[in-house]
């Protein structure tokens, strides 16, 4: 990857929507070797998709949960059955396996606080292996985004 490719990777964090015209005049480069840069990167995965990012109040998600899930035994098909069904959760945002003392890191969104509590009640209490949930709640994004930097 050279420093073209890694412009257009900065575009594209910028825009994922900008068409390979805009894309070529914002780089200073002609559309056909854009267009050949850009499905490069597609090809090889370092673009892996396109999507948009949703303004999560503005849907009516007022709670955003940090949540920490602990397992009390660490047997692979335990952890396996809870991944497998964690993302099925379309209220969990993102999920990982994390080092130290907690196992699973996820966020989690709700419309309001009951719903919160409904939500760890009915669904997160009953994934395999979970033996401990501690939530944070988000007060305010200080600084959000998925831009990785190049």
């Amino acid at each position: 990857m050279d420093q073209k490719d890694r412009r257009v990777l900065m575009a594209l964090q910028m825009d994922g929507r900008a068409s390979n015209a805009s894309l070529a005049k914002l780089l200073g480069m002609a559309e056909a070797p854009t267009w050949r840069r850009l499905r490069a990167l597609e090809t090889s995965g370092v673009v892996c998709k396109y999507t948009a990012i949703l303004d999560r109040q503005k849907l009516g998600y007022e709670v955003m949960a940090f949540v920490s899930i602990r397992f009390a035994t660490h047997q692979p098909d335990v952890q396996q059955a809870f991944e497998n069904e964690v993302v099925k959760i379309p209220q969990v945002v993102w999920c990982h396996n994390v080092s130290g003392s907690t196992d699973f890191l996820l966020c989690a969104v709700a419309r309001n606080l009951s719903e919160y509590g409904e939500f760890v009640s009915s669904k997160l209490r009953s994934l395999p292996g979970v033996s401990s949930i501690e939530s944070s709640f988000s007060l305010k994004p200080v600084k959000e985004g998925l831009q990785l930097p190049l």
